[in-house]
């Protein structure tokens, strides 16, 4: 299973962020509209991320909740019909609950530096790391971690759950 080194924090200056994040990356920014349905699973988290009418993801992911920069593991299936396979994983599994956002992606290296700005919960960032064969976790870490400083995030800004977790809290 592909895995990433992530984490997530909150955003207190956007502007700045975005900044910082532009001199970093190695390609323009792509400004992507998301919507991601959760439902109940037994373990992990499951959701359907609409990017079109015609193009859908289907994204099963086990993470676990700590501060900092933790693995996940996810397996992403592609769809063209996002709105029939959300209409039978609804019936099969439940919703439970939706997020939408807008995502500044920038690439730094083999890194994703994702900036949402999240309907209902405000601005954040999150790392990805995506591991290569043979790269260790603390390697990932260690990215992670460095970036974290060039972006100055700090420590009390890093959140340790999912957008639907924090949703869900509110």
């Amino acid at each position: 299973m592909p895995a990433n080194v992530e984490i997530k924090a909150r955003v207190r200056d956007f502007a700045a962020l975005e900044k910082r994040a532009a001199l970093l990356s190695d390609s323009p920014v792509q400004v992507i509209c998301q919507e991601d349905t959760f439902f109940y699973t037994p373990r992990g988290r499951l959701k359907l991320r609409q990017l079109s009418a015609e193009h859908g993801q289907l994204v099963y992911y086990e993470r676990p909740d700590l501060n900092g920069p933790k693995r996940s593991d996810y397996l992403i299936f592609e769809t063209p019909d996002p709105e029939g396979l959300k209409t039978v994983l609804s019936l099969a599994l439940g919703v439970r609950g939706v997020i939408r956002k807008v995502r500044r992606l920038y690439m730094v290296g083999q890194t994703r530096i994702h900036l949402d700005q999240v309907e209902g919960l405000g601005d954040f960032m999150e790392l990805e790391v995506v591991l290569q064969a043979g790269q260790s976790d603390r390697e990932g870490q260690a990215i992670a971690q460095t970036l974290m400083a060039e972006l100055n995030v700090l420590e009390s800004d890093l959140l340790d759950s999912a957008y639907i977790d924090l949703l869900e809290r509110n």
